[in-house]
């Protein structure tokens, strides 16, 4: 059965403290990512860029406005964290997944579903997202287009980040927390000021991916005791839900009691 036209691509909330998150309904729940844009008075801030299937920067034009100056922070390089960061002329990256950023390989390139390795198929459905179909959209983002032309595109990026540099806003500073388990180079990005944390996938709201290449439990067990140590207030993740302090300890808990990890 061919694919419906989907209305309109991306789906845009506002949050408080200058933070807006954008989605794209019409990808599959697996690789839904949340979009983060963070206002700041000299420059904003993007988190992650999902998956780059239709233009991000020119389908909000009220962020991302060619006046104004957008730092794309990557929290790491799976395939719908980065689809838009070649949009964006400043794009940081933790220094271990630099490469797969300018060059990004394997099965996780692909809209088509049998592309994709079966192993990873069967971990995806251990950890409790519903089989996959066809393709990793439900409609397509205009008439004629083919899930099979997608490609995701890399882009080099402009400055290497790792564990303590800074994000400056100019009035507002995130501090980058390097959290391996995910992914090699994972990170946090980190708003003492407020309690803010943006934890890429590390840790959301929904079933979390430990299984696949460049996945340690202990290392991602480290990763998650070292953000429970933060004064959190408000959670902004790569998947599902926002959520607070208090949600961020069940979920903690819930995983180290299911990897047979100390707390």
């Amino acid at each position: 059965m061919p694919l419906p036209v989907a209305d309109c691509w991306y789906a845009r909330t506002n949050f408080a403290q200058g933070v807006t998150r954008i989605l794209e309904p019409h990808v599959d729940r697996l690789e839904q990512a949340n979009i983060w844009h963070v206002k700041g008075r000299d420059r904003d801030l993007l988190i992650d860029s999902g998956m780059g299937i239709v233009p991000l920067r020119a389908s909000f034009p009220d962020l991302f406005g060619e006046a104004r100056e957008i730092v794309a922070v990557a929290t790491h390089t799976h395939m719908d964290h980065i689809g838009a960061t070649h949009e964006f002329a400043h794009r940081w990256v933790h220094a271990a997944e630099a490469d797969d950023m300018a060059n990004p390989s394997g099965s996780f390139t692909s809209l088509v579903c049998a592309d994709f390795d079966p192993a990873m198929k069967e971990a995806f459905v251990r950890a409790g997202y519903a089989p996959l179909g066809e393709y990793l959209i439900d409609a397509l983002p205009h008439e004629c287009y083919d899930p099979r032309s997608y490609r995701l595109k890399g882009a080099a990026p402009t400055r290497l980040i790792g564990d303590g540099d800074v994000v400056d806003l100019g009035d507002r500073q995130f501090e980058v927390i390097h959290v391996p388990g995910h992914s090699p180079g994972s990170i946090a990005l980190w708003e003492a000021a407020t309690g803010l944390l943006f934890t890429g996938d590390l840790v959301y709201d929904g079933p979390l991916i430990y299984e696949g290449p460049d996945m340690d439990l202990e290392t991602y067990a480290s990763s998650i005791r070292k953000l429970m140590k933060l004064p959190v207030t408000t959670v902004h993740a790569g998947h599902d839900p926002s959520f607070g302090k208090a949600r961020l300890e069940a979920i903690a808990a819930d995983y180290f009691a299911r990897w047979g990890i100390a707390a």
